[in-house]
């Protein structure tokens, strides 16, 4: 199951996300909504998708027989002085935590394992082999990051921190890429993940990565002989491509992130005048505005000769309201805000005006109609029809959906074939970072297996041309096309980036409108209805579980064709199978908009966007949502005495 959300980054990649979609779907929902927001915890059959967890641990090397002596290189002894021990980041040519990388992976790569010489006699027969293999890849993914996070609620702050973290994710591969330890569903036992010092000090930084790197060899040991044991009794493959791709090393070391500064007094007192924007709206009874920045720097070495550092910074400016209906179904709205600095964000005034329509909306919503089942004509926004392509399409189209005995893969015998009306091409691009002067989440320059992003063609004209490609090699495709992505503490897969949808078969928004109106009169409906916003989305691909989706959205009208005014309903989820809903797309609007959110899959939570343009479709349908039965708050809340009231500008 893999999907999107808005959650809150932390460090790289680390979320918390609240929210229970069916076994086995994949989880989409749009960018950073507070883990408080929703209060049901979210997990999968591949296990807790997104929860903000840190735990230190330490254990013992793991060897293949607990009879033999474990292979274990002997620490670092010398230690090496840093050019400058006190820097909070190191200098952009030559970073102390990248030459201990470096010096902790040829050590690796020349010390690990015993394989017994060609001029030594082999074992006799029946004699004990306790040679052990030399690994044949090993590779140092290091994300160093530096967060600010400030959070509002009803006026007031509630959270002011920072935060510096340096993560290392060690893996070992062992056997050949033909068939190694990661085979089949052992791809986990490559993966050792464990925090690195902060600072420059090189020999806790090798001496840390050495018993990382230990561990990771005596997993993978383990795995190794398993995945030789399943071989000798399970049945052919269907696909038999090898575990690992052969790739052009990539040597890309830009300069790291800046330092990352903030005018906390400013910020808090912009924090606290939007939230306190909820005092004035009494049924509101949860509510957060929340700033998260990060500089980030991704270093990366390998044993096959890629060397990259690539930096990263985004801030995001979140907020959240949620208020409950009388028959006890939960409503909430999220604005997001996304750039490239604090700086970049939008104006107050501007934010303060979304604040003020969205308080007004959850109102109106509270005492909306419950909408009824529907399979009929309907508009996706722009923003609904971005999700509904990440759901339906995207996560289909990813390379390791296309192999394995799980998948259901549904494109993979099409290629080469039409998936879509002709009016509409695929793409996912994350060499870019704007779309018409919008931030784009998904934007990246190297992946987390060190290659270059590329943008890749995937539909054009309809005709599907190819899959979203990691270093795990499928059928027609035995080479990654820069899509290879992780959260911190998972092993990279076919991920999403930027998928951009666009169409040459297009309308004005006037023009889809009447559309959706004659096509509803057409099928003999008394209206059409119109999505306007989106909260989340999933989709299940695993052969197991019916080939499905669902889209939730926040903000739903009735269009009537008989001229009636738009009613807003609530309580609807849009659900389907994924080739009839690709193919019912009549026609789409003349312009695109944006999905910034976060994807969650067995690699982790990863930023991505979608932009699509509003499209109408000949059929949709939808289904009730589950609705809860708790009562709204019984006791009404405080009163608010402007006496007491602390001051919306200011510091705290």
């Amino acid at each position: 199951m893999q999907g999107c959300v808005p959650v809150v980054i932390h460090g790289r990649l680390s979320a918390t996300l609240k929210s229970r979609p069916p076994v086995d779907g994949k989880l989409d929902l749009p960018l950073n909504l507070p883990s408080s927001s929703l209060n049901k915890s979210f997990t999968t059959k591949r296990g807790l998708l997104c929860v903000a967890a840190w735990a230190l641990f330490a254990g013992t090397m793991i060897a293949q027989d607990p009879s033999t002596k474990p292979v274990v290189r002997e620490a670092p002894l010398t230690p090496v002085a840093s050019a400058d021990a006190t820097a909070d980041f190191p200098v952009a040519k030559d970073p102390v935590l990248m030459q201990a990388m470096e010096t902790e992976l040829h050590r690796a790569m020349t010390e690990l394992g015993t394989a017994v010489p060609a001029n030594v006699a082999k074992p006799k027969a029946g004699a004990k082999d306790t040679s052990s293999p030399k690994p044949y890849f090993v590779s140092f993914s290091v994300a160093d990051s530096q967060n600010v996070t400030i959070q509002a609620q009803y006026g007031a702050i509630s959270i002011a921190n920072a935060t510096h973290t340096r993560t290392a994710d060690v893996q070992v591969r062992l056997g050949s890429p033909a068939l190694d330890n990661t085979h089949g569903v052992h791809r986990g036992s490559a993966l050792t993940t464990m925090a690195l010092p902060l600072g420059d000090d090189r020999a806790a930084i090798e001496r840390t990565l050495w018993f990382a790197t230990n561990r990771g060899y005596g997993k993978a040991l383990d795995a190794l002989e398993t995945v030789k044991t399943e071989q000798q009794v399970r049945a052919k493959e269907e696909d038999a491509s090898a575990d690992f791709s052969t790739q052009k090393p990539d040597d890309d070391v830009l300069a790291p992130a800046s330092a990352l500064t903030l005018d906390r007094a400013v910020w808090e007192a912009r924090l606290r005048e939007i939230s306190g924007i909820f005092r004035q709206y009494p049924d509101i009874y949860y509510d957060t505005a929340l700033l998260q920045t990060s500089h980030q720097t991704g270093y990366f070495v390998s044993s096959d000769g890629s060397r990259t550092a690539t930096p990263n910074q985004v801030a995001r400016l979140i907020v959240v309201a949620r208020t409950r209906a009388a028959d006890g179904m939960d409503l909430f709205r999220v604005e997001t805000f996304e750039a490239d600095t604090d700086g970049h964000l939008p104006a107050q005034s501007e934010v303060l005006a979304k604040t003020i329509a969205m308080a007004k909306n959850l109102d109106d919503l509270r005492v909306a109609p419950i909408t009824e089942p529907y399979n009929g004509p309907a508009i996706l926004s722009g923003r609904a029809a971005a999700v509904f392509f990440h759901e339906v399409l995207g996560h289909r189209l990813e390379g390791q959906r296309q192999r394995g005995d799980e998948e259901g893969q549904t494109f993979t015998k099409l290629l080469g074939k039409s998936i879509l009306p002709s009016f509409l091409s695929v793409a996912d691009d994350p060499t870019v970072s704007q779309f018409e002067g919008h931030p784009l989440s998904g934007h990246y320059v190297i992946d987390d297996e060190g290659q270059p992003a590329q943008r890749v063609d995937l539909v054009d004209k309809g005709v599907l041309k190819t899959f979203l490609m990691s270093r795990l090699p499928v059928a027609s495709f035995a080479q990654s096309n820069g899509h290879g992505r992780a959260e911190t503490g998972k092993m990279p897969t076919g991920r999403q980036g930027n998928l951009i949808v666009s169409s040459t078969n297009t309308v004005s928004d006037a023009e889809l409108r009447e559309r959706l109106k004659a096509e509803a009169k057409k099928q003999g409906k008394a209206y059409g209805l119109y999505f306007e916003d989106i909260s989340s989305g999933f989709a299940v691909t695993t052969r197991r579980s019916p080939q499905a989706f669902q889209v939730i959205p926040l903000v739903v009208y009735r269009v009537y064709v008989d001229g009636r005014p738009d009613e807003l309903v609530r309580g609807v989820s849009i659900v389907g199978t994924p080739q009839a809903a690709l193919n019912s797309i009549l026609v789409t609007s003349d312009h695109q908009d944006i999905f910034n959110g976060e994807c969650g899959a067995e690699s982790g939570t990863v930023p991505v966007s979608a932009v699509a343009p509003a499209m109408l479709v000949s059929a949709i349908e939808t289904q009730r949502q589950a609705q809860g039965t708790s009562r709204p708050p019984i006791v009404a809340p405080p009163p608010i005495d402007s006496k007491t009231a602390p001051a919306m500008k200011g510091g705290r």
